[in-house]
């Protein structure tokens, strides 16, 4: 290996390392905790305290001498022990002194929960500017301001000042979410635990006066508990570094973008919101396809794309086998497929002539094939494995059981999920119903089978994958 490939990983490892820390830290100060019902870092260190959190924890108050039972220190500089991590959650005027007591106290990272800075005007954005040379001088990495911070699934820690009972805690999983916003990152870890989807972290930097996604995705591209990393993106911090960034990263793992501030009304609001200047829409989407990054058009078809690839592999290519039980739905799901660029070839001869001596006369054996009213549990294992196990003339299927029928059961779920591990090849599940519908959503997605409410979803994610597929290969063969 040669020195300069050393000297490459050794950055990285160390780069990997000083982002780990806010996500997973030995330790954490949280400045202004307090009791105080509605307080925000009151909040965040019950929050802490809640999840389940190994480390140490330091409140910090001047007013208290325990905090949730926890010896409570005037200043950070009365703390004994090093600390690896500050929460700092009080009013902008009072976060330099603060972040100048940090660095006499020479702690090196702080995530900065305070709001009233670059979003606000002139004053605040000179208060940022005094943040960042104190930053600078003494060598502090800051995430934020203006921001909610990071949760950790498999670290138990988070910043986050929501209460649980408002905000559904996602399982543990394999999306990590970047975001600027921080009401766009709790609606996802919100709508991630209703959708079936598990999350590994998530990290929230508002402003960005420091660390944001050049700095992340090398540490998220490493990260084993990261298959896919989901951004929210304002504007970006370095141009080119964040290319490199994320070319790197989408070579080894999927990036799923939703790029906000695409117009003149759009680029006014995200700068009203975390000041950021969004720039030209055309450059940034130039620059989504050089770095490998899907890109998505809103909220459901973000959550959509990042649920298909976070459960399943993309196919080899792009003919895809529909069956269901329901001629329209099927009918719907092969318009769609054709309108977003995939194909849904007739069986071969032979293969029509295999399934029509498996099934009742009546079903109709073409592409959908269509199971009917009469379907049972075990004619889709019948459908799938003739034509995904057992012959190679389709690349992923859509499957659309519809429940009502007294022919079928929960028993499908296992059918359809080992027939298509069998296969090696993607599938997409629509269910269309009422109270047990959802709870065969709920044992598909336990086996890692996503599921749509509609067939113009299945395929749009269906789609995704496959665009993943075509974007990894672009960068890894550019």
């Amino acid at each position: 290996m040669s020195k300069s490939s050393v000297k490459s990983d050794s950055c990285t490892l160390f780069s990997a390392i000083i982002m780990e820390t806010f996500f997973n830290p030995s330790s954490v100060a949280i400045v202004g905790a307090t009791e105080k019902s509605g307080s925000l870092p009151g909040i965040i260190l019950k929050n802490i305290l809640d999840i389940g959190y190994r480390g140490r924890i330091y409140p910090v108050n001047p007013k208290y001498k325990t905090v949730f039972g926890l010896p409570c220190f005037p200043s950070l500089l009365d703390i004994p022990d090093e600390v690896a991590l500050t929460v700092i959650a009080i009013p902008a005027q009072s976060v330099l002194n603060v972040l100048e007591q940090q660095a006499r106290k020479k702690i090196g990272h702080a995530i900065i929960i305070s709001a009233g800075f670059r979003e606000t005007g002139k004053e605040g954005i000179e208060m940022e500017e005094k943040l960042k040379q104190v930053a600078l001088d003494n060598h502090i990495r800051i995430l934020g301001p203006n921001c909610l911070g990071t949760m950790d699934n498999y670290a138990h820690f988070t910043t986050s000042f929501l209460p649980h009972e408002r905000v559904s805690k996602p399982k543990k999983g394999a999306v990590s979410i970047l975001s600027q916003s921080g009401a766009f990152a709790v609606a996802v870890l919100d709508l991630a635990a209703q959708e079936g989807l598990g999350i590994a972290r998530m990290a929230n930097y508002g402003n960005r006066i420091d660390v944001g996604e050049s700095d992340l995705l090398p540490f998220l591209s490493d990260d084993e508990n990261t298959r896919v990393v989901a951004i929210y993106m304002e504007s970006v911090d370095h141009g080119l570094k964040f290319i490199e960034a994320a070319t790197a990263c989408s070579r080894k793992k999927p990036i799923v973008a939703l790029k906000v501030g695409k117009g003149a009304a759009g680029i006014a609001a995200a700068k009203s919101h975390t000041g950021a200047i969004a720039g030209k829409y055309e450059i940034y989407k130039a620059a989504f396809i050089k770095a490998g990054i899907i890109e998505t058009n809103g909220l459901e078809e973000f959550i959509d794309g990042v649920k298909a690839l976070s459960m399943q592999n993309p196919p080899r290519g792009n003919k895809v086998l529909i069956v269901t039980n329901g001629g329209g739905f099927g009918v719907i799901a092969a318009d769609h497929c054709t309108e977003n660029g995939l194909d849904v070839p007739l069986p071969s001869p032979q293969l029509k002539e295999k399934l029509r001596g498996s099934f009742s006369g009546y079903y109709v054996v073409n592409n959908p094939i269509d199971l009917t009213g009469s379907a049972s549990d075990n004619d889709y294992h019948i459908a799938l494995r003739a034509c995904m196990v057992e012959s190679d003339e389709y690349d992923a299927a859509i499957v659309i059981p519809l429940m009502a029928p007294q022919g079928m059961t929960e028993r499908v779920v296992d059918l359809i999920s080992e027939t298509m591990t069998a296969s090696g090849k993607p599938a997409i599940i629509c269910t269309v119903g009422g109270s047990f519908t959802t709870k065969v959503k709920l044992l598909f997605e336990d086996r890692n089978l996503p599921v749509y409410p509609s067939p113009e979803r299945c395929v749009k994610a269906l789609s995704m994958l496959l665009k993943r597929k075509r974007l990894k290969d672009h960068v890894m063969h550019p």
